[in-house]
């Protein structure tokens, strides 16, 4: 057991590694930062969406916005939209799983607002559905996937692709990255911070 906690342990430090190996992923994580701060100076909002334990990455990272990373700050408007069970039972009922996502994009969704689409594979149908939805909202699209990116490659403003095709390090490399743009996004809007 110990060696193959040894081994989950490389195979993430890899990923990491891998990651900031990657010079074009860093910069397409500057730009998203970038993005995130110039839509919520202009009053916009940033919706994050996902399946599984991506959902709950989905729900980290917009609390992280919404309440403080490291700044005692003002709130910014972010959400994770299947915080409403209400809703996702009653539309994935009513119509379909793949369109619950979708429909509530094109109920809080306005142009100039983000949508952080988080899938592992690039592939969830229920996913694709909620990026036509806010390219048709006239929002811009962050993918977050894997090293083979899916679907999402083709559909998204910014692709953030953790460098694995191992679910629980893409899953990883998608919390550091999100971490990093909450930390950055901060920063940028209320002034340096000062962890630790």
């Amino acid at each position: 057991m110990n060696t193959r906690i040894k081994e989950v342990v490389r195979e993430s430090i890899s990923a990491k590694q891998a990651l900031l190996a990657d010079e074009q992923l860093l910069q397409v994580l500057e730009q998203v930062v970038h993005a995130c701060v110039e839509a919520f100076g202009a009053g916009k909002k940033v919706l994050f969406c996902g399946n599984g334990g991506s959902a709950a990455d989905a729900q980290h990272l917009a609390g992280e916005l919404s309440g403080r990373f490291y700044i005692d700050r003002e709130p910014l408007f972010a959400e994770a939209m299947h915080v409403n069970t209400s809703f996702l039972t009653a539309v994935a009922n009513d119509y379909s799983f793949e369109e619950a996502y979708a429909r509530m994009v094109r109920a809080a969704g306005r142009q100039g607002d983000i949508l952080f689409a988080l899938s592992t594979s690039g592939n969830s149908l229920n996913i694709l559905s909620a990026i036509d939805s806010a390219h048709r909202m006239g929002m811009k699209v962050v993918g977050m996937t894997g090293r083979k990116g899916g679907k999402l490659p083709e559909l998204c403003d910014f692709i953030l692709r953790a460098p694995s095709d191992n679910t629980p390090r893409i899953q990883e490399c998608h919390i550091l990255m999100g971490h990093i743009i909450c930390e950055l996004v901060e920063a940028a809007i209320f002034g340096e911070n000062k962890p630790g």
